[in-house]
């Protein structure tokens, strides 16, 4: 392969663009030139010429040296970390730092530098180091720099060394929500199901927290986008889950009897479906919430909705306003007309004064959203559960939608989000996502990251994050490119794990990176170091230094949430069936013949069982014990493990064949429109599942496992 140019190899380290890496096979890949002249496009830093990156070269000099202090400063409590300061050269320097409570430290000790000054058009500029002390209390604070009249100032985050775990262990449900709908829902799983689904499980089972998946909103114009990983913004919640009954001013509704005629409706039409229909769904739901938004609020109600809108601020108006625009243009930004396409747009803000009901009908939805997740947190900790409920946020947004306008100035529009080849994906994936800037983030001192975190938080004892591994470094593909033709693009992991931590210590939350896949085997440790969980699925547990075996339980990791399956593999039923292998061979998905493929998979269920036969948790094969007994042993296998979470999905908890989501499809299969369903393929209400004996028996073995010693 011809050498890169060393002008765009030292361009691309500059911002964290990988040059080469090693793939799956372990084999060292350089990155194509264009490639890398692409990525760099989307960062901003034209790259495609020699004269255009030795130009790039000096622009980032100028910038560093036109800063006086860094964008922002990252700390860690209980260690000393160092930040530059840029000033004239030979002027003193007098700093400071405001702290979130209004106090003042000085006095920052400052270290030896001996950096040379640089020449900005004429103007000598030195540097100088200072030392952030230890013993700066948790929080978001202010470094200031005071330069003859003018003050200068810089974020200063300090977040905790290491997050505390919660103590002992506790199990929880794993759960679809949209799938698990109630007699008295409208056809889709919402939040008043989900809040008697946790006090089930936590009074009736001992479980301490749900884990449910991404609630973040989808567009509110059909079709809407059925993936919860696919969402069009993270930092608001789709309302499709908010029970309209449940709203305070539904009691002063006059025509009640029309709102449920419409929830029987919507009922009736779920009930005849074979599959999901969040669209007949939302049509009713929708009609009905705005009957209940022109209700009048009390005095203190209308206190509480002006409380909410300022803490959420400029964002929530974007949201809103968004949502109008895609009522009245559709739910893809790039074909609005060109002078709605920013929402710093004047003709944005003129939308919105011309159309303010719509906007704050939109506005009013999340307000009711954010009231029901905490009366469903706070529910949940009431009937018992340590944690309560844990949140799941996606990697991504789509890129057609509310967080891509809104945020599009701190988003990499010009790439896609996605991962290399690997042994399963020998082409690579492409995510459709744009990824953040990690230069934009830094820049904004990672507020629109921080407003995520702490959004999410604000209503749960957990948070999982999905391809933890983004926080770190992302696989970028540029636009029109395949999924080989990516690179890595790193991101300061340090800064974006440290919010989550204070975030998560502020919220008294434990946090779950989805740590699957390839990852750098340091990556591990550093979670483990800064107190956050790692993820494991017992179907993916081999002994990788050993025979290649099933992973003995007492070698699992402690901190770590644990499963037999996931979301994107059938049910355990469905999975000891072949249900997978199938389903991959008629979709066309396998690289190999499904006789081999399943043969493999036989090798691999053989291997576990066996595992299970010699710890004494099984006696017999699969055909001779009944697959009942063989998801309950594989569920107290996991008692035996050190891992200080368990997880219990639901769909094994009533034996449920088919999976949720199935990786290389989009419309080939029903992704995410599964109705829960028990063994025999028909359909189950909550209530069912209240009542039913396999689900009391699992979460049962679940209750008993957390108690075994580790």
């Amino acid at each position: 392969m011809t050498e890169l140019p060393e002008s765009l190899v030292e361009l691309a380290r500059r911002y964290g663009v990988a040059t080469e890496y090693d793939d799956w096979t372990g084999s060292r890949v350089t990155v194509a030139e264009s490639t890398l002249v692409g990525v760099l496009d989307a960062l901003g830093v034209a790259a495609a010429t020699e004269d255009r990156r030795r130009a790039a070269l000096t622009d980032h000099d100028r910038d560093h040296w036109s800063r006086s202090l860094p964008p922002v400063v990252v700390s860690r409590s209980g260690t000393t970390s160092t930040f530059w300061v840029h000033v004239t050269h030979g002027d003193p320097v007098r700093l400071w730092i405001r702290l979130e409570d209004g106090s003042v430290r000085t006095g920052l000790r400052q270290l030896e530098n001996n950096r040379a000054p640089y020449d900005l058009d004429g103007r000598l500029v030195g540097e100088a180091s200072f030392e952030l002390p230890a013993d700066l209390p948790l929080g978001y604070h202010e470094l200031h720099l005071q330069l003859g009249i003018s003050d200068i100032s810089a974020p200063v985050i300090v977040s905790p060394a290491s997050l505390e775990p919660p103590p002992g262990r506790t199990w929880g449900l794993a759960t679809q929500l949209y799938s698990v709908r109630s007699q008295t829902s409208w056809g889709v799983g919402d939040l008043t199901d989900l809040t008697d689904l946790a006090v089930w499980s936590a009074s009736r089972h001992g479980a301490g927290f749900i884990l449910v998946n991404p609630l973040h909103a989808a567009a509110p114009s059909p079709p809407m986008e059925p993936s919860p990983y696919l969402p069009t913004s993270r930092r608001f919640v789709n309302p499709l889950y908010l029970r309209v009954e449940a709203i305070p001013e539904f009691a002063y509704v006059t025509h009640r009897g029309r709102v449920r005629k419409a929830r029987e409706n919507a009922q009736a039409r779920a009930k005849r479906a074979r599959l999901i229909d969040r669209d007949a769904v939302w049509k009713f739901k929708r009609a009905a919430l705005h009957t209940v938004f022109r209700e009048d609020r009390s005095a203190g109600r209308t206190l509480a909705y002006e409380a909410y809108r300022r803490r959420e601020g400029s964002s929530l108006d974007d949201f809103a306003t968004w949502c109008a625009l895609a009522e009245k243009y559709g739910a893809d930004w790039h074909d609005w007309p060109t002078d709605l396409r920013h929402p710093a747009s004047p003709a944005v803000t003129e939308f919105a004064a011309e159309h303010p009901e719509d906007v704050d009908f939109h506005r009013w939805l999340q307000w009711q959203l954010d009231e029901q997740l905490t009366a469903a947190q706070a529910t949940s900790v009431a009937a018992g559960m340590a944690l309560g409920i844990m949140h799941d946020l996606a990697v991504g947004v789509d890129p057609n939608g509310a967080d891509a306008w809104a945020l599009q100035d701190v988003l990499a529009l010009g790439v896609t989000a996605g991962a290399p080849p690997d042994e399963f994906n020998q082409l690579g994936q492409d995510w459709s996502q744009p990824p953040w800037r990690p230069d934009e983030l830094a820049n904004q001192a990672y507020a629109p990251f921080r407003a995520l975190v702490n959004t999410l938080l604000r209503h749960a004892g957990g948070v999982r994050i999905d391809h933890i591994i983004g926080l770190f470094r992302l696989w970028w593909i540029p636009k029109g490119a395949p999924p080989t033709d990516g690179t890595y693009v790193r991101y300061d992991h340090e800064a974006m794990l440290g919010i989550v931590a204070l975030e998560a210590h502020r919220a008294g939350a434990v946090v779950v990176g989805e740590d699957l896949g390839t990852v750098e085997p340091w990556v591990r440790d550093y979670l483990s170091e800064r107190g956050l969980f790692g993820t494991s699925i017992l179907w993916f547990e081999f002994d990788r230094d050993g025979d290649g075996g099933p992973l003995p339980a007492e070698r699992w990791r402690e901190y770590c949430l644990s499963s037999v399956t996931t979301h994107d593999l059938p049910p355990t039923p469905g999975y000891l069936a072949g249900e997978h292998v199938r389903l991959r061979d008629e979709l066309g998905l396998l690289t190999r013949s499904a006789e081999e493929e399943l043969a493999a998979d036989r090798r691999q269920q053989a291997a576990w069982l066996d595992e299970l036969r010699r710890v004494g948790l099984l006696s017999g094969d699969l055909e001779e014990t009944g697959v009942d007994q063989v998801v309950s042993a594989l569920y107290r296998y996991l008692g035996r493990t050190r891992s200080r979470l368990l997880s219990l999905s639901l769909a094994d908890a009533v034996g449920d064949l088919r999976t949720q989501n199935q990786p290389g499809t989009t419309d080939e299969y029903p992704n995410w429109r599964v109705p829960l369903a028990g063994p025999d393929g028909k359909k189950m209400l909550l209530e069912d599942v209240f009542a039913d004996p396999r689900a009391a028996a699992l979460a049962e073995v679940m209750r008993t496992a957390v108690r075994a010693p580790m």
